[in-house]
């Protein structure tokens, strides 16, 4: 008696795969892949923040300013009283035959207002702009937060936006005081970087002047970030900013001291050796965040586009500092405005009230099966609770995190993984009672059955996927669980039972008894 069949084989591999990496999530190993839990189940952080939009304009009115500042350079323009007033860019053209050239740079450059007067210039965003700059800031936040925390290796932390400023950060399990200090430092860090001139020709009066005075030449006056005593006058328009950045990494100095290496894009790279190359023997601060961190002096031009900055970090400050350049600046920074520590007790409430529906509804389905199908119902269950076994290694083995509405998912593919099993017995015992041969009527039931259940399940699949697209937090998990539940029901009920049937149809056939087999009286 031929007893394995390539379905079958394929069958008993597949749960073998779910019982041997669903252990470490339902025995909760220290080793293996796991399922972590979700906010909802293990407790957590939950935060709302604010965005404050307006640090955007003004930084998107400084990105302008450096623009034309390097295109002057770059193209010999001569201009001068380059500064930031109120929200605009003022500068004066020292040649009139070189206006076209500004004119036709600026008109390059979308969402201006440029107001000339003889040769001065006022650029200022236009309102719609201004409107799209704000909007803008609060998506890359939230882009910006969820790649930093990823990087910083919190499981599926939830970050969406919530009304026109605010964003909702949940982050499962964390529970105490520290991981909440590194988390909430990690999220506000605006990490600007900026690459400032020093003025060196008022470097030695930087003690005595006022900040109104600094910005009279066009200055600011920077602390250091060691000791704040020590003052730097800088250029207020930067050379470069962090938006250049594109990696950044840990490294150690020779006296093995933490420092952060950084690498530029093309332009940075093209930007800073032209700066450079023109300023040697000049220093360069390099500030983040509103400190200097460095002010080396320039000897000699500098390619490749890389740097590094040192002050004084510890090796998590460093690997902070660097995750958060990696996954880029905050457009604008943001405000702690609410916040709660969700306990784990809602968690283990949420939890037993789900494993006991989840058991309930897998003992109402799996005696149902027997009572009204007989054996073909023991095969059924047999492919329903490799169904589980399937999903929850799937899952673990992709590091999902399964939360309240993902074990609704899971409730609910139990009901869904049994269905294809009802529609091909029921196909199966319609052909017996016409009188069919019971192997030709479970080949033909198969077959017959293959339509509907194939039709039913790609609609529920092509509605899951729409709803992991179009889904924040908890929506994509339910979408997530019911996806692998389908996909999983598919191999099992129909390549798995299929399997079974065809490694018992000698013995079925023999037997003749369609009572026992398919519950037919």
């Amino acid at each position: 008696m031929k007893i394995f069949n390539y379905r079958l084989i394929i069958f008993m591999l597949s749960i073998i795969f779910g019982v041997a990496f669903s252990i470490p999530s339902f025995l909760q190993t220290d080793s293996g892949k796991k399922i972590s839990l979700g906010l909802d189940l293990q407790g957590g952080l939950h935060m709302l923040l604010g965005v404050k939009t307006e640090e955007a304009v003004t930084s998107k009115v400084k990105s302008v300013a450096t623009s034309i500042k390097y295109f002057a350079e770059d193209e010999e323009i001569l201009i001068d009283e380059l500064s930031i007033k109120d929200g605009s860019v003022q500068f004066t053209v020292l040649d009139k035959d070189e206006l076209p050239k500004v004119d036709t740079m600026l008109e390059n450059i979308k969402g201006l207002k440029v107001t000339k007067e003889n040769l001065n210039y006022n650029v200022t965003l236009t309102e719609a702009e201004k409107v799209t700059t704000k909007d803008l800031a609060v998506a890359q936040a939230v882009e910006t937060i969820r790649n930093r925390l990823d990087q910083f290796g919190l499981a599926e932390p939830t970050v969406i936006r919530q009304g026109e400023t605010d964003i909702v950060v949940e982050l499962p399990g964390i529970k105490t005081a520290e991981d909440e200090k590194a988390a909430r430092e990690l999220i506000s860090k605006p990490a600007n970087l900026e690459l400032m001139a020093v003025d060196e020709e008022r470097a030695d009066q930087v003690y005595a002047l006022t900040t109104y005075q600094a910005a009279q030449y066009g200055d600011i006056i920077l602390e250091d970030s060691r000791n704040p005593k020590i003052k730097y006058l800088v250029k207020e328009i930067p050379i470069l900013n962090g938006s250049q950045v594109i990696d950044a990494k840990v490294a150690f100095d020779q006296s093995h001291q933490p420092i952060i290496n950084f690498t530029l894009n093309s332009s940075g790279s093209r930007i800073f050796g032209d700066f450079t190359g023109k300023n040697v023997g000049k220093r360069l601060a390099i500030v983040l965040d509103g400190k200097v961190y460095s002010a080396p002096n320039i000897r000699e031009r500098i390619g490749g586009g890389s740097g590094q900055i040192s002050g004084g970090f510890s090796t998590i400050e460093a690997g902070n500092v660097a995750i958060a350049l990696r996954s880029g600046a905050l457009p604008a920074s943001v405000e702690l405005l609410e916040k709660r520590s969700v306990g784990p007790s809602l968690g283990a409430d949420s939890i037993n009230a789900s494993m006991m529906a989840l058991i309930s509804g897998f003992a109402a389905v799996f005696i149902f099966m027997i009572v009204y199908y007989r054996n073909a119902g023991v095969i059924a269950n047999v492919a329903l609770v490799s169904n589980i076994f399937i999903i929850i290694s799937i899952m673990a083995m992709f590091g999902a995190t399964l939360t309240l509405p993902g074990m609704a998912g899971i409730v609910l593919t139990v009901g869904m993984a049994v269905d294809a099993n009802v529609i091909i017995s029921e196909r199966i015992r319609e052909l017996l009672r016409s009188g069919m041969s019971i192997p030709k009527a479970v080949e033909d039931g198969y077959s017959n059955a293959m339509s509907a259940i194939l039709d039913a399940n790609i609609t529920t699949l092509l509605a899951a996927v729409i709803l992991y697209a179009y889904g924040t937090g908890p929506v994509k998990g339910f979408a997530v669980t019911i996806s692998i539940g389908i996909l999983a029901s598919m191999l099992t009920a129909i390549l798995g039972t299929h399997g079974i049937y065809e490694a018992l149809m000698p013995k079925i056939a023999k037997d003749k008894n369609l009572r026992k087999w398919f519950g037919i009286k």
